[in-house]
């Protein structure tokens, strides 16, 4: 390193569809997947860094998730004399030489040294999207296949998923709905909100013929963090409750069982229906990245 060079630490947003990707963290070695964090971590190479870029992602997602806004923070260091690179160049560069079309970056900040994006997040929101009314899989647009969870009902009993989505509320031991690998040293988790919505307007996606039977709905879960793989088995309970497999009150004793083998939370909602919605700094980073239109270390 030259004399006088200076180490810029940022934290970056960015978006992708998780189709392709062996989940967002980078896979070492010479194997045939590859995460978005591989991606990311080849265009950084272009900026010349004295020491090689490395992402530290905050919330890592599985094979087949995507995400409307994830975060990280990366060390770059250039030559010296050469200025740290504004937030706006950063994210210009990094988009530029990106090789994959499925992921974007969305914005970067300068944040002090001591930053840690995975630590530092106060709040994560995850979203799932289900579509009901879709008997057969070449019933669902083209578009929305690998984005939302297709179920053969034609209808969901919303006001049970709400009702069983409020025994979630809280903090609690959440092992019963953790899947076996988590890196989790405790399964307690404060759930700070739940809620079940159908889609406000149909998909754009759907023919006017299709939009009676075709319908779409949302499950929205925050909190700080979660376990691996929480906020699909939860959403799996509660679809189980939509469908009338479940009885709200059974999701409380689900809950309290601690049981992560049972029946029904040992289901697993598919990846491709599950949205990384936003990640929230105290201080860093925009109040949401979210668009307005159409949380952890283990995965979800």
């Amino acid at each position: 390193m030259g004399a006088g060079s200076v180490r810029a630490r940022y934290l970056v947003y960015f978006q992708y569809l998780g189709t392709d990707f062996n989940g967002v963290a980078a896979v070492r070695g010479a194997q045939h997947a590859i995460g978005v964090q591989n991606y990311l971590e080849e265009a950084a190479e272009r900026l010349n860094s004295v020491v090689p870029v490395k992402f530290t992602i905050s919330s890592r997602t599985d094979a087949g998730v995507h995400a409307l806004s994830n975060a990280a923070h990366l060390d770059v260091q250039r030559r010296s004399g050469r200025p740290p690179f504004s937030p706006e160049v950063l994210t210009q560069a990094l988009n530029t030489h990106l090789r994959h079309p499925a992921i974007r970056v969305l914005q970067a900040f300068r944040v002090p040294s001591h930053f840690h994006a995975r630590h530092a997040a106060t709040s994560r929101t995850y979203l799932y999207r289900l579509a009901t009314g879709c008997h057969r899989p070449d019933q669902l647009p083209v578009f929305e296949r690998n984005r939302c969870w297709a179920l053969r009902a034609d209808c969901l009993d919303v006001a049970a998923m709400r009702e069983a989505a409020q025994h979630l509320l809280g903090t609690h031991d959440f092992r019963a709905f953790q899947s076996a690998g988590s890196p989790a040293t405790s399964p307690v988790r404060t759930l700070r909100r739940a809620s079940v919505s159908p889609d406000p307007a149909s998909s754009p996606f759907v023919l006017p013929e299709e939009s009676r039977r075709l319908r779409f709905w949302s499950l929205e879960f925050e909190s700080q963090s979660f376990l691996y793989r929480q906020v699909r088995r939860m959403t799996s309970v509660l679809v189980a409750v939509g469908l009338g497999a479940l009885m709200p009150a059974q999701v409380k004793m689900i809950l309290e069982s601690q049981d992560p083998l049972g029946r029904h939370q040992s289901r697993v909602a598919p990846a491709h229906g599950l949205f990384l919605k936003a990640v929230l700094y105290e201080g860093f980073g925009p109040a949401s990245m979210c668009p307005q239109s159409p949380q952890h270390r283990g995965h979800t």
